[in-house]
């Protein structure tokens, strides 16, 4: 883990990656609200650029377009700051700075089975760090999430399990 100046852990792609979810508690006032999500795990959304995916949210901000779409770190840090969005469905990929292409195909939350296939999944966008997938609004899946960041998240919200624990 290596602080930026504001203190924020920065993540990178070193040391254990561990897949997480957080489902059926009472610990969040609703699932998949991103600036909670980002801030249990001291993930400083600036650090990053973002790859944003399979979009439904409770409602669309104004000037916000729901469409498959990278978003510079800096802008999606003043866009939850700005915005209280639950994510209905939603793929977050966090990839490094400056790391930008067209995906061949957009990472998905809705139907996709490789959360549930059994074997541990990874990143579904090459080169990203790590996804959060918002799962039908009832469900945060964290896909390849730096250890440090898993243990921030698992300290703030007890009943995240591990994935592989969930699909057992």
């Amino acid at each position: 883990m290596v602080l930026t100046p504001n203190g924020r852990n920065r993540l990178n792609a070193t040391g254990k990656q561990m897949n997480l979810i957080l489902e059926k508690t009472n610990q969040v006032r609703w699932f998949t609200n991103m600036r909670e999500v980002l801030d249990a795990a001291n993930i400083a959304p600036q650090d990053y650029d973002w790859y944003v995916s399979d979009i439904e949210t409770n409602w669309t901000p104004s000037g916000f377009s729901p469409a498959d779409q990278w978003i510079f770190g800096d802008e999606l840090a003043s866009f939850l700051r700005d915005h209280e969005v639950q994510f209905v469905w939603a793929v977050f990929s966090a990839v490094p700075k400056g790391f930008r292409f067209t995906p061949s195909s957009a990472p998905y939350a809705d139907g996709n089975p490789t959360y549930w296939s059994g074997a541990e999944p990874g990143p579904q966008l090459d080169g990203a760090v790590f996804e959060i997938a918002c799962w039908d609004s009832s469900a945060t899946i964290l896909i390849n999430l730096p250890e440090d960041a898993a243990r921030l998240f698992v300290g703030r919200y007890t009943d995240a399990r591990p994935l592989a624990i969930a699909r057992g």
